[in-house]
């Protein structure tokens, strides 16, 4: 039965860096040795999820999000410019276990990843992604597994919801309600985590408590009076699953190295 594994590679790949950065070798040493941690963890990935089809994404160079908004992670620090010119030797770490490593122009890993994860889930072909980034977990379901591989854990439901006090399937709403300072996403102004749980808990919607006799007046004023930032953040936030990638799943399976 096919497996595919996703691997956020940039998300991956930053990690290992910082920690080899910080041992004080030169740039060549840095670069040999995030390599090879790249693909130590790959060879643990396929060990650990036992994968027949695996791609890692990098991100493309400006996506959709910063068109549509000019600040979209703008306090973000860059990438090191050496860890950017090296990314095409890095990558070999993945293509030397046999996994896929693809580079878009422009669209973002998060698109590329939730495009292939649902157009798989949709086909009944069951997908692990492996990341540390929060944004993923909408995706969340039966046939879509979300993996830390540095806690060497998996996200449930369960989880999402003791961390975020909303199920999975409302973290887009609570995210576009009370914004997202990693990637300087407004929210609406004024409305906090408690007031948007709150809000989630008892309309599910904004769409639905702007529609109620009930909803606080002091909340529905800040609503209508920043829906606009509501709507913007809410579309920064939600992942896009029908990006058209060029190649197919038949295309990702695994090449056993020997």
């Amino acid at each position: 039965m096919a497996k595919l594994l996703l691997i956020d590679a940039l998300n991956l790949i930053r990690r290992i860096y910082a920690i080899d950065v910080d041992q004080g070798a030169s740039e060549q040493q840095i670069m040999q040795s995030c390599k090879a941690r790249v693909h130590n963890a790959c060879s643990k990935l396929l060990r650990r999820i036992e994968p027949t089809h695996a791609i890692a994404v990098f991100d493309g160079e400006r996506s959709w999000r910063y068109h549509y908004y000019a600040d979209y992670k703008h306090s973000r620090k860059p990438m090191p410019e050496q860890l950017k010119q090296n990314l095409s030797f890095i990558a070999q770490g993945f293509k030397e276990c046999g996994i896929t490593a693809f580079f878009p122009e422009q669209d973002e890993a998060d698109d590329v990843i939730a495009t292939l994860a649902s157009k798989a889930s949709n086909n009944q072909v069951h997908s692990v992604i492996v990341s540390t980034d929060k944004g993923f977990l909408p995706l969340c379901c039966e046939n879509i597994d979300i993996y830390n591989y540095f806690s060497k854990s998996f996200t449930g439901h369960s989880e999402i919801k003791e961390k975020f006090s909303v199920p999975y399937h409302a973290l887009t709403e609570l995210w576009a309600l009370m914004g997202d300072k990693t990637n300087d996403i407004p929210g609406v102004k004024g409305i906090g985590k408690k007031t948007a749980v709150e809000l989630i808990a008892e309309f599910g919607q904004v769409e639905h408590a702007l529609n109620s006799t009930t909803l606080a007046s002091a909340t529905r004023r800040k609503l209508e009076q920043d829906l606009d930032n509501f709507i913007l953040s809410k579309t920064l936030v939600s992942l896009q699953t029908d990006i058209n990638l060029g190649f197919n799943l038949s295309q990702l399976r695994v090449i056993e190295r020997k």
